[in-house]
């Protein structure tokens, strides 16, 4: 299936929203993997949420009234994680099946393709992310009424779902084992959330768990979340989250764009 795009009139930006419009179609179009993708993180919310919720008499570990609201935002980052999962196991699969081949062997600019796989990847984990939020506001989360706090959110989890879309991509490029792919990012899944303040204060954790968690991205989103999308109190400045997502994002993108360079460049 060789890939018919017109790189004359859209160029490296038509290109990537050409893929980026074929896995998305794929994507929603999927019930089976819709499903797949975003039953897990709703049992958190609606399990482990209401558990712990009743467990504490409602009271979250920061000493607020709401624990939904307080774990809300590590959910969404476990979510923003799943989606890119999912963005890296589709480019493994094109990988395996020759269809990256194909590509490249087409009269497109490369550095298109990984841009339209990085780009439907980072869609994946946006949709999975705002789903989750809106569920969990329906089961109490306060919602922030600030317009402009919904909009340094969005840019948070970008940042953050772009990172971690780069990295999965990085891990896909380097097997071709689904299972290996797998069991690279297991290291990562769930030690990311626990290492974070996503369940628990950074105030009461121990030394070490500490300064793991202040090099740790998700604990950036999940404070940074909770004061602008929702009605919680931040331990970090605002703007320091920005900054570290930002960061992020970008040499998220930088690595994956020299890994597929220099992949490319073997093929």
């Amino acid at each position: 299936m060789r890939m018919s795009v017109s790189v004359g009139r859209g160029g490296m930006i038509g290109v990537s929203l050409s893929i980026w419009h074929k896995h998305m179609r794929k994507f929603l179009g999927n019930g089976e993997e819709l499903f797949g993708m975003m039953i897990q993180p709703i049992l958190w919310v609606a399990l482990f949420g209401i558990g712990m919720k009743s467990l504490m008499g409602g009271v979250a570990p920061d000493g607020s009234d709401n624990y939904i609201g307080f774990m809300l935002p590590g959910i969404i980052a476990l979510s923003a994680m799943g989606g890119a999962i999912g963005g890296g196991m589709v480019w493994l699969d094109e990988r395996v099946r020759g269809i990256i081949k194909e590509y490249l062997v087409a009269p497109i600019p490369r550095l298109s393709i990984l841009l339209g796989n990085a780009g439907s990847t980072v869609s994946k984990a946006m949709f999975q992310g705002i789903v989750i939020l809106f569920v969990g506001v329906m089961m109490g989360a306060d919602l922030n009424s600030e317009p402009v706090g919904w909009l340094v959110g969005f840019l948070l989890l970008t940042g953050y779902a772009l990172g971690f879309s780069s990295l999965a991509l990085v891990i896909a490029s380097k097997t071709d084992d689904l299972m290996a792919y797998h069991a690279m990012i297991m290291l990562l899944n769930l030690p990311v959330l626990f290492l974070s303040n996503a369940l628990y204060p950074m105030a009461l954790l121990p030394g070490w768990m500490k300064a793991g968690a202040l090099v740790n991205p998700t604990t950036y989103l999940v404070d940074g979340i909770r004061q602008t999308v929702l009605t919680g109190t931040g331990e970090l400045p605002l703007w320091l989250c920005l900054v570290v997502t930002i960061t992020f994002a970008v040499a998220g993108l930088f690595t994956a764009a020299r890994v597929f360079t220099t992949g490319t460049a073997r093929s």
